[in-house]
């Protein structure tokens, strides 16, 4: 048997780093960060605790992974070719990935909300994560402000409290939760907007 290359070591890496996450966000999202231990994410992910700690040197380190993934993500579905001005067609693929993105990543959603009621742990993450917050709110006013709203801040921030609350909604009854009548109520009501309506 011939050894490993780098390559396959590096895949071999990246694949038990997937798995301690996933193990990670699993028990974060349904037992809560605070009542999870390291030990219960390496009993899940069936690998040792001290394996576990040549990935991840704290909790603390895995929940920061977790949501800098969720945030890029984020990114990456926002103002796609990235020149600071949100066109209609990026606001709906926006709009259309936000929404699928609860159905692909359902725990992910779950462990934010859990984290936006916990406000010693979500100050963290508002500081972390403050200029892309302000970037992003300032883009999307300025859509706002093009498309004639009287006051374009504020419709900004009413369209993250709207998406924030059929976020939550879904996360709390995903059967019951209507998220494709949803998302197309969603797009009618931002980009297809009359006049009386701003």
């Amino acid at each position: 048997m011939s050894p490993r290359t780098k390559e396959q070591y590096d895949d071999i890496r990246e694949s038990k780093k997937k798995l301690i996450l996933d193990s990670a966000l699993d028990l974060f999202a349904n037992q809560g960060f605070h009542a999870t231990s390291i030990s219960s994410i390496a009993k899940k992910a069936k690998i040792s605790k001290g394996l576990l700690y040549n990935y991840f040197e704290s909790k603390e380190k895995l929940l920061m992974e977790i949501m800098n993934s969720g945030i890029q993500e984020f990114i990456d579905y926002f103002d796609t070719n990235e020149d600071g001005i949100l066109s209609d067609s990026e606001f709906k693929y926006f709009i259309e990935m936000s929404l699928l993105t609860l159905k692909s990543r359902t725990n992910y959603w779950k462990l934010y909300f859990a984290l936006a009621l916990q406000p010693t742990v979500f100050s963290i993450l508002k500081k972390k994560y403050r200029k892309l917050i302000e970037s992003t709110l300032a883009i999307m006013e300025e859509y706002f402000k093009n498309k004639g709203y009287k006051n374009p801040k504020m419709q900004a921030l009413m369209f993250g409290a709207f998406m924030d609350g059929i976020s939550l909604n879904y996360v709390m009854d995903p059967e019951n939760f209507q998220l494709e009548e949803i998302k197309d109520y969603v797009i009618k009501s931002y980009l297809n907007l009359n006049d009386d309506e701003n």
